[in-house]
């Protein structure tokens, strides 16, 4: 199936929302107040020499069509909470949640619902266009926020990251291909790491936009086009432990994983397999690195 135009639907139905949202909820100074008068969120902690997997809670998908949830909105809710509780306890560093309502059911409802039921960060996730967005998610609970860089133009996505940094959320700034990534490496340099993780993530979605089919062989193309630094996250197409052992042998350091969690039989099993291959495979590299160096060490001495 194809879906021409998909990423500017979705950036023009976003824009409508902010527009919305401005004109029916709260005043932009009255959510900046309720927003910085929040208690903190967790900070997301990512071990830069393992490997971690940000769980995503996602309802429906329009390549795949409906994942979980039900009419009733309390059990939907419910559902929410339960899936991110799972994904926590089986060790996601974050919690990813669409808040997009047309093409993938998502509400700000569920990001609450999400970030109330873990101690973990959560992510909202979605096609963010206005500051307005941020503050809503600040307001709801969120850690950090999505940014993709093909739909901010100009100095859009900079004063974006800038603004979601000041709020202290988190980044994942999501490409698509190497345009992309230049764009985003001009940034990093800009905004340095305050932690472990830092506020940046970079993120390559292998999703080719016109079909939404998966390339996974775009993560071994543009690898070495990700900038050096901010964490590097795999996005869509990760569908098996095998998979995650794929992608962090190419250098990775986490993995966005929804839909296959949202389908596996038990999530909480499906995930902690995800994990422990990603950390086995690296784990291996750094095993084969040591050993090199002291080969070298050894062929000096």
């Amino acid at each position: 199936m194809s879906h021409p135009g998909f990423l500017e639907r979705m950036r023009e139905a976003s824009r409508l929302r902010a527009a919305r949202a401005r004109e029916s909820g709260p005043r932009e100074l009255e959510l900046e107040r309720r927003a910085r008068a929040r208690p903190p969120a967790p900070r997301l902690v990512h071990d830069p020499a393992s490997f971690d997997v940000i769980a995503e809670v996602k309802l429906r998908s329009p390549a795949e069509g409906t994942l979980a949830g039900s009419l009733d909105h309390t059990e939907t809710l419910a559902t929410v909470a339960r899936q991110a509780r799972t994904y926590e306890d089986a060790g996601a560093v974050a919690i990813s949640v669409l808040t997009e309502p047309d093409e993938f059911r998502g509400s700000l409802e569920h990001l609450r619902a999400a970030a109330e039921a873990v101690s973990v960060p959560v992510l909202r996730k979605d096609f963010l266009v206005d500051r307005y967005q941020l503050l809503e998610a600040r307001d709801h609970g969120a850690g950090g926020v999505l940014l993709i860089a093909r739909i901010l133009e100009g100095d859009l996505l900079e004063t974006m990251v800038r603004e979601a940094l000041e709020l202290d959320l988190f980044v994942l700034l999501e490409a698509f291909d190497e345009t992309d990534l230049g764009r985003i490496a001009d940034l990093t340099g800009r905004f340095p790491g305050d932690g472990e993780a830092g506020p940046l993530l970079v993120g390559l979605n292998c999703r080719d936009l016109s079909t939404l089919r998966v390339e996974p062989a775009r993560f071994a193309s543009l690898i070495d086009a990700l900038p050096e630094g901010p964490g590097r996250v795999a996005e869509s197409g990760i569908l098996s432990a095998s998979d995650a052992a794929h992608v962090a042998g190419l250098g990775y350091d986490l993995a966005l994983v929804g839909s296959a969690l949202m389908r596996a039989p038990d999530a909480g099993v499906a995930l902690a397999e995800l994990v422990r291959s990603g950390r086995a495979a690296r784990a291996g590299i750094r095993s084969a690195a040591d050993s090199g160096a002291e080969a070298v060490t050894r062929g000096r001495s």
